[in-house]
């Protein structure tokens, strides 16, 4: 027995109400390029629209115009999805509440997750919309979700409940160290004043 190794997000579809409150919501709130659409293949009388989230991936909403938005939160209930998160610039992160505010959206307000920043919201359907901006950048070759694994091994070993900066330093420490190699015999901390 072998795994079914994946290689990353392909894409996420959505049920959706009418198509214009899809394509208002994530073009023109969120600013992810309406690319194209097309009957769901399976179902001809639903429409299937698809956006670019920032990375050529695909966020993609099946759409019915006898469909109205309703933004009562979404079930919270076993197997159901609890929020969808997407990353944002430092720049854009520090626009958000303003932005959120000047249409009106109520949000979470700024919420520091020790390892990034958050916000949260609701579309108009109901789903906890997250907008997400990592602390730190990994250093060449490295992903954040390799420096995350590795900052949470220093947490745990040092005991602490949850990632933090000292983590996040150390563990991009500890990589470049690890992966760079140097003439120096000793690659320590030290006092050049």
């Amino acid at each position: 027995m072998q795994k079914i190794q994946t290689q990353g997000l392909h894409h996420i579809t959505l049920n959706g109400a009418d198509r214009q409150t899809s394509i208002d919501f994530w073009e023109g709130l969120l600013g992810m390029p309406f690319l194209f659409e097309q009957p769901n293949l399976d179902a001809p009388d639903i429409n299937h629209l698809y956006f670019d989230p920032g990375d050529g991936r695909l966020i993609t909403v099946f759409t019915d115009e006898s469909r109205k938005k309703d933004p009562a939160p979404t079930p919270n209930d076993v197997g159901t999805v609890h929020h969808i998160a997407f990353s944002v610039s430092r720049v854009v992160f520090n626009q958000i509440a303003q932005r959120l505010e000047e249409r009106g959206i109520p949000n979470s307000g700024h919420k520091d997750r020790g390892f990034m920043d958050s916000f949260y919201f609701r579309d108009p359907l109901g789903h906890l919309i997250e907008l997400a901006c990592y602390k730190f950048e990994p250093p060449d070759g490295f992903t954040h979700a390799m420096v995350l694994a590795e900052a949470h091994n220093i947490r745990v070993a040092r005991g602490d409940p949850s990632i933090n900066d000292v983590h996040l330093a150390d563990a991009i420490e500890d990589l470049v160290r690890r992966s760079q190699p140097s003439l120096s015999a000793n690659r320590g901390p030290k006092q050049p004043y």
